[in-house]
């Protein structure tokens, strides 16, 4: 008879309490009582008028500017009409004017949808119609794709601000940007009376953040204050410090517009009353410059972009002396002894894996903090993720539903308390991913001897290419828009650069078209990660019930991998 999942969980429990690290504490103390935004950045704002928040490129924001500027974002959106509930879309890469947009939104009683910037017309179009978005702030190099489907949406407003508006003086260092906007209505944003202030409800939805799904388009996970704030304070107190410490300095250039972003670039640090220092884009030259100049004591990275510091070829690691925390994400190269030593040796800090989580967690589950001595998280079977955060509970389980035991693989399911109230407009998929309070992931894993999580493997249908998540039934339904792919289907193939890309294999009714114009075409209407490769077929395999057969193309996928990694052979 299988465990019940109560006495497995016990086990575990027990489990993780033998070796819980002593520098995490096991309960979290939240310094505002409120579990807000707002209201934390009110507190802060009175507490810490001068202490900086947002740190870009020469620009220091501090806590009361912040509080200001999204008291005018509220005012902006209240002169606008808004009233609580109403969706407002960020559609901005990483800037000061994003954090500031969301907590105005929030401020307002209303519901921040952010949108990746690198969406072009068609994932554009679908995210505002689905989100009901009917206002929207975007960047302003981005105004002939807004403008191209806004008729065709709910939006009535759009605001557009340049990733400089904020700048007031020569940042020393380059700006991946320009330093004139396009167009901008910032101005009139900022001239906004500052709305008054209303309190917040923590348990209304506050966020549609959009995920891929195994079938069909991207869904918004329906999140709320309570969890952005449980999922910050979690965050810091698994690496070891107290909520409302002061000292801490994070860089931040993962998208804002990410959930992983959204935690370590704006709620971690807005929680905590912290500085943030923002880059739009990665550059490693310039990360160890801001690292040197703000006194950056954590920050979060591939592994790849540590090792791109460490090449650099005047790369000295006391500029790095002031880093404490340095958190790596095992993507295309995967963190070994080897890279730890090697970045030990040069800026003094140990690295560590950062956590396993989703979107429809809020991401940041688990720590590693206390298992690195004598590398043994990275010797354990990979991908070692940690203890779950204390409040959070991790159980691997069949194909039932029920436990497996301690060592053995099985699915992933996790109760937390940021877990999404449910898919936005979907009850259907709700109902298969939460059932009972534990949101089913679909991702493989164990837990080994000390409680600890080991991922082992993500739905196998997500391709993962440069770091952004993306299903096969997303590109699928884009190319099905093409007048001349008659049937399409995606699958991943390997690649040493970017970890994954995808590889369509179409139909098409038309012979005059090829795989060239089938690409120009996707990079016009699809983000640049999500841009396939294409396979034009006379027939895709099928089984008898007339089925695409996946696993042929997975194996012709695999096949054009290992003849790109074959050696070019220089002709006689």
């Amino acid at each position: 008879m299988p465990q019940s999942r109560e006495a497995a969980l016990a086990e575990i429990r027990a489990l993780q309490a033998a070796h819980w690290p002593q520098q995490v504490a096991r309960d979290v103390t939240y310094p505002v009582e409120v579990p807000a935004l707002p209201e934390y950045l009110r507190h802060w704002a009175a507490a810490r008028p001068d202490t900086v928040a947002i740190s870009f490129y020469g620009r220091d924001i501090g806590y009361a500017e912040y509080d200001e500027l999204s008291d005018r974002f509220a005012g902006w959106l209240a002169g606008l009409g808004v009233v609580p509930g109403d969706r407002v879309g960020v559609y901005l890469g990483n800037c000061p004017q994003f954090l500031i947009a969301m907590v105005g939104i929030l401020k307002a009683g209303a519901v921040h949808v952010p949108i990746n910037p690198m969406f072009r017309g068609h994932e554009l179009h679908y995210e505002l119609v689905d989100a009901g978005v009917t206002v929207l702030l975007a960047q302003d190099t981005l105004a002939d794709v807004v403008e191209a489907v806004r008729a065709d949406t709910p939006v009535r407003r759009v605001a557009y601000t340049g990733l400089a508006d904020l700048l007031t003086a020569e940042p020393g260092l380059p700006v991946p940007f320009a330093r004139a906007a396009e167009r901008s209505d910032w101005a009139e944003i900022r001239s906004a009376p500052r709305a008054p202030a209303r309190p917040s409800d923590p348990d209304a939805l506050a966020a549609l953040n959009y995920t891929g799904g195994t079938t069909g388009m991207p869904k918004g996970c329906e999140h709320t204050q309570r969890h952005m704030v449980y999922t910050a304070a979690t965050a810091t107190t698994g690496a070891g410090n107290p909520v409302g410490e002061p000292g801490p300095v994070v860089l931040n250039f993962l998208p804002v517009f990410w959930i992983a972003g959204e935690d370590f670039g704006v709620l971690k640090p807005l929680v905590n009353g912290q500085q943030v220092v923002l880059m739009t884009r990665w550059a490693p030259a310039v990360a160890v410059e801001l690292v040197a100049r703000h006194g950056v004591t954590e920050m979060i990275a591939t592994v790849d972009n540590y090792v791109e510091i460490m090449d650099l070829p005047d790369f000295d690691g006391a500029r790095m002396a002031s880093l404490r925390t340095a958190f790596a994400v095992s993507f295309v190269l995967k963190l070994t002894p080897e890279i730890r030593a090697r970045w030990r040796a040069a800026a003094g800090t140990v690295l560590r894996e950062a956590s396993y989580g989703m979107t429809e967690t809020h991401t940041a589950d688990t720590f590693t903090l206390g298992f690195q001595d004598g590398d043994r998280d990275l010797l354990a079977d990979p991908v070692f993720c940690g203890l779950p955060v204390p409040g959070t509970d991790i159980v691997i389980v069949d194909e039932a539903g029920d436990p497996v035991p301690v060592g053995e693989s099985g699915e992933i399911i996790v109760r937390s308390p940021s877990i999404l109230t449910g898919y936005y407009g979907r009850p259907d998929a709700t109902a298969e991913t939460l059932r009972d309070g534990w949101l089913h992931t679909g991702d493989v894993g164990r837990l080994d001897e000390w409680g600890a999580l080991h991922y082992q493997a993500r739905s196998k249908e997500m391709i993962k290419t440069n770091g952004m998540s993306v299903f096969p039934s997303e590109i699928e339904s884009l190319l099905r828009l093409h007048p001349a792919i008659r049937t399409v289907a995606v699958v991943p193939r390997a690649d040493r650069a970017r970890g994954q890309v995808p590889v369509a294999f179409v139909e098409v009714s038309d012979a005059a078209t090829d795989g060239d114009e089938l690409r120009s075409w996707a990079t016009e209407n699809m983000a640049a990660f999500k841009v396939p490769e294409f396979e034009i077929v006379d027939q895709l395999p099928m089984t008898a019930t007339g089925k695409i057969r996946k696993g042929d193309l997975f194996d012709r996928a695999a096949e054009l991998a290992a003849a790109r990694d074959q050696p070019a052979r220089t002709r006689p």
